[in-house]
């Protein structure tokens, strides 16, 4: 890990420009990609998700004083002090210093512990911001690493992700491809956290009339994979009843009502958001096909990966092809900017490629042939980044080949 030793000689060195002293041991936690499963863990199924080798950095020292310092060798993102006994999270604000906070009060919390040593932290990340590489979860990660460093505390390790009960299993990835990010250059913006909420309920409220056309008790179902568990059929199974119980045209409030038997105010109250109350249409169809769909791609990438037929590349393509179109079109969780990125890297030699986190602006993800990949880059970045009217930025372009990447470590100054 040469680049990686470089990286940590390098914060030393500012970690002792800032701090006057040398840390005494370094966190690493890693980006991540999801490779396929989009949008289906709040609904209670497997994701696919792979550890990359951009990753967030973290130089600390403990101090006997009861501060707690954080630097962090961006300079947009500024210096934050606080004291290490009186943890406040600001949730308006979406700080980067939070992140770090919340990750030390989870293992306070987890621990029930009252009193913490303060200490002096300098913060390094490659991983691209608000591009769906999960940097934030990577510091996260960090914080709880370098909180239960200085504690001297150990947590159980816990890898296809499995949600009710949480469960993960190793998928051995084709050797003969790469996998290659690409950001769009669209941060996901407050808009598209509102619809994210939409999504989320839609979820809800699709898997509620579901089992009420199934004649299950639904008032308590919350997840789509709740029906496919009462009934115990396949997804292929739940998609035919998913045609039968459920309409492509949006719903209003008042036939959802009218299907469940319920008030206006009944579903304000006992089952809307106070962020989804307002809410005048409702895509129950569209979201419970992609949600169905998806989660038989994601068994049966896993199940190919297994297999390894000759053709694995080809195959693991169309399923991620599959996957972006019905994203755009059932989930609605595009935007333009992906999809002309996703078209490109498809026109020039990737097998498959989609949208990978949230979506609404972030990244792409491709898999391409080994053979291949010099060549896929160079011409990507000049369909896609080298525009004439220099509208991306060029801090924002991003483009690698990434393999699967290590998890989280703990590096001691010798």
């Amino acid at each position: 890990m040469p680049v990686l030793y470089d990286r940590l000689l390098k914060l030393k060195e500012m970690f002792n420009s800032k701090f006057g002293s040398i840390p005494k041991f370094y966190v690493r936690a890693p980006g991540r990609v999801n490779i396929i499963g989009e949008h289906i863990d709040y609904c209670g199924y497997s994701v696919l998700p792979m550890a990359i080798e951009q990753d967030v950095l973290i130089a600390v020292e403990p101090v006997k004083t009861y501060t707690l310092q954080l630097a962090n060798t961006n300079p947009l993102y500024p210096d934050f002090s606080t004291s290490a006994n009186n943890i406040q999270i600001d949730k308006t604000k979406p700080l980067w210093h939070n992140y770090f906070l919340c990750g030390l009060k989870g293992i306070q919390e987890h621990f029930g512990l009252s009193n913490l040593t303060g200490m002096n932290c300098l913060v390094d990340g490659n991983i691209p911001p608000s591009s769906g590489l999960s940097s934030s979860s990577a510091l996260v990660c960090c914080a709880g690493l370098v909180t239960l460093t200085v504690l001297g505390r150990n947590l159980s390790k816990a890898k296809l992700i499995e949600f009710s009960p949480l469960r993960a299993t190793d998928v051995k990835l084709p050797s003969g491809a790469v996998f290659v990010i690409a950001n769009s250059c669209v941060e996901m913006n407050k808009a598209a956290t509102s619809q994210f909420n939409i999504r989320v309920m839609e979820c809800r409220l699709a898997a509620k009339l579901l089992a009420k056309y199934k004649n299950l008790q639904w008032d308590n179902v919350l997840r789509l994979d709740e029906v496919q568990a009462k009934l115990g059929i396949s997804l292929e199974e739940m998609l035919l009843v998913t045609e039968d119980a459920l309409h492509p045209e949006p719903y209003n409030p008042e036939e959802i009502c009218r299907c469940l038997g319920i008030s206006l105010e009944e579903l304000r109250t006992q089952i809307l958001s106070p962020n989804t109350q307002d809410v005048l249409i409702f895509k129950l169809y569209q979201r419970a096909k992609h949600v169905y769909s998806e989660a038989a791609r994601v068994l049966q990438f896993k199940k190919t990966c297994e297999e390894a037929p000759e053709n694995m590349v080809q195959l693991l393509g169309e399923l991620m092809n599959q996957s972006h179109m019905s994203c755009r079109d059932m989930y609605e969780c595009s935007c333009p900017e992906l999809d002309q990125l996703v078209d490109i890297c498809r026109k020039l030699g990737a097998q498959g490629s989609r949208l990978t986190g949230a979506g609404w602006g972030g990244c792409a993800v491709s898999i391409v042939p080994a053979d291949k990949l010099p060549g896929f880059l160079a011409n990507v970045h000049k369909a896609y980044y080298q525009r004439s009217d220099g509208s991306l930025a060029p801090e924002k372009q991003s483009l690698f080949a990434t393999k699967p990447g290590s998890g989280a470590l703990v590096f001691l100054e010798a």
